[in-house]
C-alpha cells in the first residue's frame, strides 16, 4: 500500500488495488531472482543496497530538514527512552479511558507481530551468522539495529512532529487517517521532493524484497531435508514459497488489507509465543551446560602427557603439510579406515579390559560412509560420546583456487555431545588419535565433576547423586594415565 502511493506519485499511475497487485507480481519476480541466487549473492546485494538507500534518505532528511531541532530531539528521545523504559515496560493504561483498546491495538499487536516474524527472522539471522560467536551476534544483530532504530524513528518522527507543532493540522489528520499518504506528504515538504520520494520508494521496495527473500528462504529450509547446515533448501522450493507468499499477499489485499493482516498476525502469534518460551528455556540450559563444560576443561587435573588445547598436537611437518592439504572424499575415507578406526578399536579394547562400559556403533552419513562412534556409559551420568564425521568444507580462496562454490574438500571432525570440536583429524598418527580421545574423555570427566559441584542440573547431568549411586562416579584421571601408558 505504501509503494502504491509512491509509484502513483512518480509515474502518475492510479493508486489502488490494481497497482498494488501489479507491484506484488513485480516484487515476486525480483524475489525469485534474488532468493534462487543464494544468500551470498542476490539476497546480500539487495540487503546492502537496502541499507545504503535508507542511510542516504536519513542523511538527506537530516541536512535538508530542521537539523538543529532533529539533533536536539534525538538526544532528548534517547534520554527519555532510557529513563522511562522500566516504567513503560509495566504500563497497562489501567487508569486511562479506553486504555485496553490502546493496549490491544498497539502494544499487544506489535508484540504479536514481532513474535509472528520471530521464526523467520531468527532462522535467517542464524543462517547468515553461521560461524560467529554469541558476542558478535548480539552486537551485530541486536545492539546495532536498536541503535539504528533510535536514529530512524527520531529523524523521521521528529520531522513530522516539527510540522505538527508549527500548526499544520491538515498534515496531522492525513498522517493519522492514511499513514502511507502522510509519509509521502512529509517528503513533499523537503527540497528536491521528487528525488526524495523516488529514494523512499526504492527503499520501501527493497525492504519488501529483503523480507520476502528471507521468508522464502527460511520456509524452504523449514520444509526441506538439508544434510548440510551451511546449505539452503532447493531452488524450486524457494520459488514455490515466494509465489505462495505473493498469492497470500494479494488475498490479504482483497480481503481488507492491513486490518486482515492484523487479525491473522494475532492468530498465528499465539502458538509461536509458547514455542518461543520453550526455546528460551532450552537455550538457557544449553548455555549453562556449555559453561560448565568449559570451566571443567579449565579446571581439569593435568595428566602425564596431555596434548593441550582443543586441537591434537602435531609435529611441525604435519602442521606444514596440513596448510596445503585439501583431501578428497576418497582420501578421508581411506584415512578413516586405516588410521582412525584401528585407533578407536584399540582404545575400546583397553577400556573394556579395565572394566569400562564401552559401546562401539556406526552412523551412516550422506556419503554412504559408516562413521565410527565410541560411547562410554556411566549409568546416571552423561555418557562420553566421541564420533568422527566427514564434513564438507569450501576450499579457501587464498589457496589459489578460483571458485569457492565448486571446489570443496573434506574434513574428519570430532563430534561430542555438544557438537563439533572444530578441528580436523586428517594427517594424524594412530597414537595421536588415541591421545585426542583421552584428552576429550578427561575433559568430559572434569565437566561432570564441575557440573555436579555447581548444581548445573540437566536431564543428562544430574546435579545431585543419590548416596546409593556414589559408586558409579566416573573413574579418576589416574585410570586414564594407565590407559595412556598402555
Amino acid at each position: 500500500m505504501l509503494l502504491s502511493v509512491g509509484f502513483s506519485l512518480i509515474f502518475g499511475l492510479e493508486d489502488g488495488l490494481a497497482l498494488q497487485i501489479a507491484l506484488v507480481i513485480g516484487a515476486v519476480v525480483l524475489t525469485i531472482g534474488a532468493t534462487t541466487s543464494g544468500v551470498d549473492r542476490g539476497i546480500r546485494w539487495i540487503s546492502e543496497l537496502n541499507l545504503w538507500s535508507a542511510v542516504a534518505m536519513m542523511v538527506y532528511i537530516l541536512f535538508f530538514g530542521e537539523t538543529a531541532f532533529l539533533l536536539n530531539a534525538l538526544v532528548e528521545n534517547i534520554g527519555r527512552f532510557i529513563v522511562t523504559f522500566p516504567a513503560r515496560t509495566l504500563q497497562t493504561f489501567a487508569y486511562e479511558p479506553d486504555g485496553s483498546e490502546w493496549m490491544a491495538g498497539w502494544t499487544l499487536f506489535f508484540w504479536a507481530f514481532w513474535l509472528a516474524w520471530g521464526p523467520f527472522v531468527g532462522v535467517f539471522l542464524a543462517r547468515i551468522s553461521r560461524g560467529r560467536t554469541l558476542r558478535e551476534f548480539v552486537i551485530a544483530a541486536i545492539t546495532a539495529p536498536v541503535l539504528c532504530d533510535f536514529f530512524i524513528v527520531s529523524l523521521f518522527g521528529n520531522s513530522a512532529l516539527f510540522h505538527v507543532l508549527q500548526g499544520n493540522l491538515t498534515f496531522a489528520e492525513l498522517a493519522i487517517q492514511s499513514p502511507e499518504r502522510g509519509w509521502y506528504a512529509l517528503l513533499e515538504m523537503f527540497p528536491g521532493a521528487m528525488f526524495l520520494i523516488g529514494l523512499a520508494t526504492l527503499s520501501g521496495l527493497l525492504f519488501y524484497l529483503t523480507s520476502a527473500n528471507s521468508g522464502a528462504m527460511v520456509m524452504s529450509n523449514f520444509s526441506a531435508s538439508i544434510p548440510d547446515p551451511s546449505q539452503d533448501g532447493p531452488k524450486w522450493l524457494r520459488i514455490f514459497w515466494a509465489v505462495l507468499t505473493a498469492v497470500l499477499t494479494v488475498a490479504m489485499l482483497l480481503a481488507g488489507g492491513v486490518t486482515t493482516m492484523e487479525y491473522a498476525t494475532l492468530i498465528f502469534a499465539l502458538p509461536v509465543t509458547i514455542i518461543a518460551y520453550l526455546i528460551m528455556a532450552s537455550f538457557y540450559k544449553v548455555l549453562r551446560m556449555e559453561r560448565a563444560e568449559r570451566e571443567g576443561r579449565v579446571l581439569r587435573r593435568p595428566t602425564v602427557a596431555p596434548i593441550g588445547g582443543h586441537v591434537p598436537e602435531r609435529s611441525w611437518k604435519q602442521r606444514l603439510e596440513q596448510l596445503r592439504s585439501f583431501p578428497t572424499l576418497r582420501q578421508v575415507t581411506q584415512f578413516l579406515d586405516r588410521t582412525v578406526r584401528p585407533a578407536l578399536n584399540d582404545l575400546a579394547a583397553e577400556f573394556r579390559k579395565q572394566g569400562y562400559d564401552v559401546e562401539q556403533t556406526t552412523m551412516v552419513d550422506d556419503y554412504g560412509v559408516e562413521e565410527p562412534v565410541l560411547r562410554v556409559t556411566m549409568e546416571s551420568f552423561r555418557a562420553f560420546h566421541y564420533q568422527v564425521a566427514i564434513v564438507e568444507a569450501p576450499v579457501p580462496m587464498f589457496s589459489g583456487r578460483m571458485s569457492r562454490e565448486i571446489d570443496v574438500y573434506y574434513r574428519l571432525e570430532v563430534f561430542t555431545q555438544t557438537g563439533s570440536g572444530g578441528y580436523d583429524l586428517m594427517g594424524l598418527t594412530r597414537q595421536q588419535v588415541i591421545d585426542d580421545v583421552l584428552e576429550r574423555y578427561e575433559t568430559h570427566l572434569a565437566f561432570l565433576t564441575h557440573s555436579s559441584e555447581t548444581a548445573t542440573a540437566s536431564v543428562l547431568t544430574p546435579a545431585v547423586v543419590p548416596k546409593d549411586e556414589q559408586a558409579v562416579v566416573p573413574k579418576d584421571a589416574g585410570d586414564v594415565q594407565d590407559l595412556e601408558g598402555k
